[in-house]
């Protein structure tokens, strides 16, 4: 797995996990990361999501995860003045080795992109695809974005990943993982276990 250091990072620290191919719709309100998102969208630049390891998403500057995805937004619109609702797509992990905090409260990171993790083939009908598409089938328009990649250790196991009923914890290690291959024998024991 290669890394190449990035440029700063805007940081949106989340209870949420976000991992590369994923959607993640948001509402922003708060003045640091209305500013946040305009230069984003003005720049065509990303900002970094990460886990809050301690504190809150409103409020005091969180403290994050040593390990996020950056994201970028592909969607917005202003419903009402003050409210911006976005959705974003995972790009890329990265992993913080600096941050600081500006006087209006918007966390910024140097920060290492990490290399694409090492995916394989899956299966069509391995139990982790078969769960997804019933999942994926089930649900509204615009969970994932298409066109859907079931052949993909990589993809199935990050959608099954946000999908799944997971701790956010577990959801962190599963981020962290280099290996689409590990992470989809992780899932797949879980989804067995659990009788699907």
């Amino acid at each position: 797995m290669s890394a190449v250091q990035a440029e700063e990072l805007a940081l949106f620290p989340l209870q949420t996990v976000l991992f590369p191919g994923g959607l993640l719709p948001l509402r922003i309100f708060e003045q640091r990361y209305m500013e946040m998102a305009k230069a984003c969208l003005r720049d065509g630049t990303a900002f970094g999501v990460c886990l809050i390891r301690e504190g809150r998403e409103a409020g005091e500057p969180a403290l994050p995860e040593p390990m996020g995805c950056t994201a970028r937004i592909v969607q917005w619109d202003m419903p009402q003045l003050g409210l911006l609702q976005v959705v974003a797509r995972g790009e890329q992990r990265f992993r913080i080795r600096a941050r600081r905090v500006r006087a209006d409260g918007l966390a910024l990171a140097s920060a290492e992109l990490l290399g694409a993790e090492t995916d394989a083939p899956l299966d069509a009908a391995d139990i982790c695809a078969r769960v997804l598409k019933r999942i994926v089938d089930a649900a509204p328009a615009g969970l994932i974005e298409p066109p859907p990649r079931y052949d993909s250790c990589a993809w199935v196991s990050a959608r099954l990943a946000e999908l799944l009923p997971l701790s956010t914890t577990a959801k962190q290690r599963l981020l962290e993982m280099d290996e689409a291959r590990a992470r989809i024998e992780i899932l797949r024991r879980l989804i067995s276990s659990s009788g699907q």
